[in-house]
C-alpha cells in the first residue's frame, strides 16, 4: 500500500510510523524537512503542510491508498485536506483526540458513543469541529473518512499534567525529595497508552476500508490512579515521591493556563471501551504496562543531557501553586 503521512515524527506517529515500515508499506512523510527524527525506510516529501500551492505540487502525480494527517486540529485545516485529497485517496485518517468526549462524564465507561461536549478546551472543540466537517464530507461528498481518538498517549514524554511532557522538571524534582503536585485527592482513575500499543491498533485500520465513516479510540485496558502514576514515575527513578494533593478548580485558579489540560480532561475519571478497535483489528491488544513504559521513557530522556529540560518558570508556577494552597 502506498500510504502518506502528514506529519509522522511526533510522539506518537513516530511509532506507527516505524511499524508501517516493518510491515512493508510504501510509507511517505510530507513534512518541511527541519525534523532531526528520521525514519529509515520511509521517503520524504519536503513542503508546508500550511502553503496549499506547494502542497498540491508536490503531491499532484500521487494517488493514495491511505492518507494520514496527525497534525490537522482546526476546521480550516480540514478544508484545505478535502481540497488536497478529493478523489486523490482511497481512506483519510484524522487523528482526533478522546479529549473530546463529555466532560463532566455521565457515565464512567466511555465508549466511541459516548457523547461529544467540552466546555472546558478550545482544542477539543476544535477537534470536534473537524470531526463533524468530516462527516458532513463524508455523508454528502463520499469522502472516505476514518476518525480515530487516541487518548493519552505516550514514548518519548512525561505523562503527567504539572511538570512533565518535554520537560524533565517533575523528575528533577521527585530526586531532589521537592514536593510535586498530584491534582484532587489523587484517586481519579486514568488510561495511559504507550505509543508501540497505539501503533499495533492502528496499523490494523490503515487500508482497512471497512473502517471508512466510524470513529474508533485505541487505549490500554490498563486503568491506573493518578497517585499509581506519579508513584510508578518515581519507582522508575529509584525515589519515593513527594506529593501534595491539590484540587483541580483551585490549581486552575492559580494557574488558568492548567485549565484546558486538567478540567478539559484529567482532572474527571477515562475508562475505555476498546470492544470496536478490538473487533475491526482482532489482533490488536495493548502488552506495555505503565511500570514498563515509563521506564524506557525516562531511559530515552537520559540518554543525552540536553533532553533534560528543566524549566525554572514551571518550578516557579509548581512552588507558587503550593504557596497560595497552603495559606
Amino acid at each position: 500500500m502506498k500510504i502518506l503521512f502528514i506529519g509522522g515524527t511526533g510522539n506518537i506517529s513516530t511509532s506507527v510510523s516505524k511499524l508501517c515500515i516493518e510491515r512493508g508499506f510504501e510509507l511517505y512523510l510530507l513534512n518541511r524537512g527541519l525534523t532531526n527524527n528520521k525514519i529509515e525506510g520511509a521517503k520524504t516529501i519536503t513542503a508546508d503542510i500550511n502553503n496549499f500551492s506547494q502542497v498540491d505540487e508536490a503531491l499532484k502525480n500521487f494517488y493514495w491508498d491511505a492518507v494520514v494527517n496527525w497534525i490537522a486540529f482546526t476546521p480550516e485545516h480540514i478544508e484545505r485536506d478535502l481540497k488536497l485529497f478529493k478523489n486523490k485517496t482511497k481512506q483519510y485518517i484524522f487523528i482526533s483526540s478522546a479529549s473530546i468526549y463529555q466532560k463532566p462524564p455521565l457515565n464512567p465507561v466511555i465508549t466511541e458513543s459516548t457523547p461529544l461536549k467540552n466546555p472546558y478546551w478550545d482544542y477539543s472543540r476544535n477537534k470536534i469541529a473537524c470531526e463533524e466537517r468530516l462527516n458532513k464530507a463524508y455523508r454528502e461528498e463520499d469522502f472516505p473518512i476514518t476518525i480515530v481518538r487516541p487518548s493519552h498517549t505516550y514514548s518519548n514524554v512525561i505523562p503527567v499534567p504539572i511538570g512533565g511532557w518535554t520537560e524533565y522538571t517533575i523528575v528533577d524534582r521527585i530526586k531532589k525529595g521537592e514536593k510535586i503536585i498530584v491534582h484532587g485527592d489523587g484517586t481519579s482513575l486514568w488510561t495511559l497508552t504507550h505509543a508501540d500499543d497505539f501503533a499495533l491498533g492502528f496499523i490494523g485500520l490503515i487500508g482497512n476500508y471497512k473502517t471508512i465513516g466510524h470513529a474508533f479510540h485505541i487505549t490500554s485496558d490498563e486503568v491506573l490512579t493518578w497517585d499509581q502514576i506519579h508513584f510508578l514515575l518515581a519507582e522508575a527513578v529509584g525515589k519515593e515521591p513527594n506529593i501534595i494533593h491539590i484540587p483541580s478548580d483551585f490549581i486552575v485558579k492559580c494557574e488558568p493556563s492548567l485549565t484546558g489540560s486538567l478540567l478539559g480532561d484529567k482532572t474527571w475519571n477515562a475508562i475505555f471501551d476498546n470492544s470496536k478497535i478490538k473487533k475491526f483489528c482482532p489482533d490488536f491488544v495493548a502488552r506495555i504496562p505503565f511500570r514498563e513504559g515509563i521506564k524506557k521513557t525516562i531511559q530515552w530522556f537520559e540518554e543525552k543531557p540536553e533532553r533534560k529540560i528543566i524549566r525554572k518558570e514551571t518550578n516557579d508556577m509548581i512552588d507558587r501553586i503550593i504557596q497560595c494552597y497552603n495559606k
